[in-house]
């Protein structure tokens, strides 16, 4: 006899949302990316979880696009690692990033909250 599949306890992130989280995360100063890792999972009250795979080809991306640089330093548990940190654009990419997000949120709960076509 087969298991039930068990249930998803973890949501996936949709496309676009780890660079929100990222610049979000970094918002609150340099970080290297199993920091922000952390950071994201425990700031989400264990919701969210980003991969590692997904984090660094999304932190390349974002520092191709000049919205986060990085740079070498010690990290406090002494090993080397790259921290990545906002630029001046990537400040004004999060505040563009928010209001998308927030007009989508509102969009949702909109739709959601509709019992039936047509009534609210």
């Amino acid at each position: 006899m087969a298991k039930p599949p068990a249930p998803k306890t973890r949501i996936e992130l949709l496309q676009g949302t780890l660079d929100l989280l990222i610049l979000q995360t970094l918002q609150w100063g340099p970080q290297h990316g199993y920091g922000m890792t952390q950071a994201i999972r425990i700031h989400s009250s264990e919701t969210l979880h980003a991969d590692s795979g997904s984090l660094y080809h999304a932190l390349h991306r974002l520092v191709r696009q000049g919205w986060i640089r990085s740079e070498w330093k010690v990290s406090d548990n002494k090993q080397r690692a790259k921290f990545y940190s906002l630029t001046a654009a990537g400040k004004k990419q999060l505040l563009a990033e928010r209001s998308r997000w927030e007009r989508l949120a509102d969009a949702m709960a909109t739709i959601l909250s509709r019992t039936k076509e047509g009534e609210l």
